[in-house]
């Protein structure tokens, strides 16, 4: 056992039987003859060794003088109660036990040589602060409250935690001042009233050694393992931080064992939806269901006979099943839930409904690898537990349906973190309306005097290359279907196979010359309509073109019913971009909102589009300065420029090697956003303020004035400005970004032609360095970096 008398204390420990040898003394006195003999023998025994009544700090006098102390506590460690009192004598607030009862030797040989005792809920660093609030009370007359429950936590034999609360008797002990005690007056306990936490404060106040503490004190313990096993299951299912660790189940398990007093089960749950009728299978850390064996559902008609159907969904009773082999030997193997339960080596089980008004939510299940070992009597153990299980289920439903909500909002009518606060105010401010029986409307909400910033990376040509890729997969298509129809005509000289054929070859004609809006639809309906059916036919009455068609289905993807090779290739191309492109911009987002919130959106298109507004009116509390505008363009263009990198190193590893083109718009004039309750999304409100979605929506088709150039070119980024004063901060900021490696000295303004209600406009466009990859110092242009990639 863990003690120590030489730690720095108030106290000076003296083990003393005084006060108890007094009880003594007077009972010398008593009437009762029986009385009077058995204290003069007590005290007759005691008489040789005064160090006993004077006190003795040299704990190997305990040893020595043994049997006399034995004789001293005889009375109180009663012979007919030692199997049944757990009982101990010892010093106080140590673990030094020097006399006990043979129940409490019994529970300590149990937990095994290695187990120290040690009171579990008092932190060592407390212990001078705990020994300074007694003499408070117990010399000076202080009243503190400072009483709580101790406990010891000890093993079985079986390895299952029992607790045991202490109750201490200090009847036999005094509290004498020696000549470092100080005078105590009120404002020094107001004081230490208020520094609990300050050791050196009660240090001060009452000094080390400052006490003697004579005597000794009687523990008397009671198990109350499943009191605390109550406590824990609710405490566990109550702390939503709990649910989520790691080691949840496991504690969890643990809990119950210590309830049930059993080393051997274990704990499983599986959930019922009541309108598909099975159970399904509870995702968490740790979590089984072993009645599902692994699988993620499975129908209830599948899982229950008749009577454990009944108990568990008409009467919400718990199921036992005392010998699982003796149930599936009597169903005659024929009952699905016993085979499982068998297999995974479960002996004994208590299925227990989680149920509320009747409505089936789950089954606890509690499993062991022994026979008997959970039955129909122990289960009704589970009274004291189920409330809180159920209550916790209840509560986990709510979560998971509010986290289901969180993520459909964020996937798909996010509304952004920036802006939340005001849809909370408006909330309230209906939620208060509906109240006070008003007509609740939820207005719109409007943010006036912000400003914004739109950036995009678009795939260049993007049109030319899907149109590219329809292309090459309806050729490939119509040849695969003319080359069968061939190998027809030539066995059955059917005319109708020629016409086909001349069809086909018409459509690869037109096809090869270009691929209108129309053509795509035209050859799926031919293909679908008037070759279809033909294949139909030949699949059933020729085996060798039946192999051929077999090849040619293989071919045909079956969302679009059609050839999808090459259109797959753009499609996952531009998917693959569009993710790594979005999840940097998101990432470095992130780290802007640190700078000073403001509204981001972000959406895929053919490449990525961003909107951004700033201004003091989308910040709750903060103060707006158009320093922080600025910082935000500055930080758009880095951003930019990274997304261009991370796009180019990608592009080696796409199955399209489409190219990019960047632009940004800078709009110098402040205005409103609404949000569009029936789109869900922001929008410019007012009709002055369209034009700069006009702009937004037209800007990256316009080419440069006087030429047939497009503004938006590969390994540049465009920044499109009407205002002068935009075009020397946009210049300032690029040769920042310069000196920073981001573009090179190929800097040029151009002007662009006007576009439908749009004119006036001019650029910046600069060329972007790039690196090859994130290790490389080296930076390159566009031409070098493709030259590059492709040596």
């Amino acid at each position: 056992m863990k003690y120590n008398l030489n730690s720095e204390s108030p106290l000076v420990q003296l083990v003393s039987f005084n006060k108890l040898l007094e009880y003594y003394d007077e009972q010398l006195e008593s009437t009762n003859p029986h009385i009077a003999e058995r204290a003069k023998y007590v005290l007759e025994a005691q008489a040789p060794y005064p160090e006993l009544r004077d006190g003795f700090t040299d704990l190997s006098l305990l040893d020595k003088y043994k049997d006399v102390i034995r004789i001293i506590l005889e009375d109180s460690f009663s012979p007919i109660l030692t199997k049944n009192e757990i009982k101990t004598a010892s010093t106080p607030f140590e673990n030094l036990v020097f006399n006990s009862s043979e129940r409490f030797r019994q529970i300590l040989t149990d937990a095994g040589e290695d187990f120290d005792l040690e009171i579990t809920n008092i932190p060592r660093e407390f212990d001078y602060i705990m020994r300074c609030a007694v003499i408070l009370q117990f010399y000076y007359g202080y009243k503190l409250d400072f009483k709580r429950p101790f406990f010891y936590d000890i093993p079985d034999t079986n390895g299952v935690m029992r607790r045991y609360r202490i109750l201490y008797n200090a009847d036999f002990m005094e509290i004498i001042p020696t000549e470092k005690a100080k005078e105590i007056t009120q404002d020094d306990v107001d004081e230490l009233l208020d520094s609990f936490y300050n050791l050196d404060l009660w240090k001060e106040k009452i000094p080390p050694n400052s006490f003697i503490a004579k005597g000794f004190v009687i523990s008397n313990m009671f198990d109350v393992t499943a009191e605390h096993s109550v406590s824990e299951i609710k405490s566990t299912l109550i702390g939503r931080a709990q649910r989520g660790k790691e080691t949840f189940m496991e504690s969890f398990e643990d809990t119950f064992r210590s309830f049930f007093n059993l080393s051997d089960i274990k704990v499983g749950f599986s959930g019922y939806d009541s309108g598909a009728n099975r159970f399904f299978k509870i995702y968490g850390k740790g979590m089984e269901s072993y009645i599902l064996n692994g699988k993620d559902m499975e129908d209830c008609d599948c899982t229950f006979c008749n009577y454990t159907h009944e108990k568990l969904f008409k009467e919400n009773k718990y199921f036992a099943i005392s010998n699982v082999e003796k149930y599936f030997e009597e169903s005659k193997g024929e009952t699905q839930p016993y085979k499982s339960l068998l297999e995974q080596g479960i002996k004994s089980a208590i299925l227990a409904p989680i149920a509320v008004n009747g409505n089936l939510l789950g089954v606890l299940e509690l499993v062991s690898g022994k026979v008997n070992e959970l039955n129909s009597v122990n289960a009704n153990k589970l009274d004291d537990v189920m409330p809180y299980i159920v209550a916790a289920v209840m509560r986990t439903i709510e979560e998971e349906e509010n986290l289901i909500d969180a993520v459909i909002q964020h996937e798909c009518t996010s509304v952004h973190p920036s802006v939340y606060w005001k849809f909370q105010e408006e909330a309230k401010r209906f939620m208060a309306d509906e109240l006070t029986g008003n007509e609740p409307v939820f207005k719109e909400i409007v943010f006036k005097d912000v400003y914004p910033l739109y950036g995009q990376i678009d795939i260049k040509d993007s049109s030319q290359e899907r149109n590219l890729a329809i292309q090459r997969d309806l050729m490939i298509q119509l040849s695969e279907v003319n080359e069968i129809l061939e190998v027809a005509f030539k066995k059955y000289k059917l005319p109708i196979y020629e016409e086909l054929m001349f069809r086909v070859n018409n459509y690869l004609n037109e096809i090869k010359e270009a691929l209108f809006t129309h053509t795509e639809q035209a050859v799926f309906d031919f293909v679908k309509e008037e070759v279809d059916p033909v294949f139909d036919h030949l699949q059933k009455e020729d085996a060798e073109i039946a192999s051929l068609l077999e090849k040619y289905s293989e071919k045909i993807d079956k969302a679009t019913e059609s050839y999808y090779d090459h259109r797959r290739n753009y499609d996952n191309s531009v998917m693959e971009a569009n993710m790594k492109l979005a999840a940097l911009l998101d990432k470095r987002q992130e780290e802007a909102q640190e700078m000073f919130p403001h509204y981001f959106e972000r959406y895929k298109t053919d490449g990525v589009e961003h909107n951004m507004y700033i201004g003091k009116s989308i910040t709750k509390d903060k103060e707006f300065n158009e320093l922080f505008l600025s910082n935000l363009r500055l930080w758009q263009l880095q951003v930019m420029c990274e997304m261009e990198n991370k796009y180019y190193s990608l592009k080696p590893h796409l199955p399209v090697k489409l190219d990019v083109a960047s632009l940004v718009l800078v709009y110098s004039t402040s205005l409103a956003i609404r949000f569009r309750m029936d789109e869900k999304r922001f929008d410019v409100d007012g009709t002055y303020n369209a034009r700069y979605e006009v702009i937004k929506k037209r800007i990256d088709k316009s080419f440069i004035k006087g030429t047939n150039e497009r503004l938006t070119q590969k390994g540049k980024l465009a920044i499109v400005y009407s205002q002068r004063k935009d075009e020397k901060e946009y210049m300032r900021y690029i040769s920042f970004l310069k000196a920073k490696g981001y573009f090179t000295n190929n800097i040029e303004i151009v002007e662009l032609e006007g576009v439908q209600g749009v004119s006036g406009l001019k650029a910046i466009r600069a060329e972007i360095l790039y690196q090859k990859d994130k290790k490389s110092e080296r930076t390159y242009t566009y031409d070098d970096l493709m030259e590059e990639l492709s040596s």
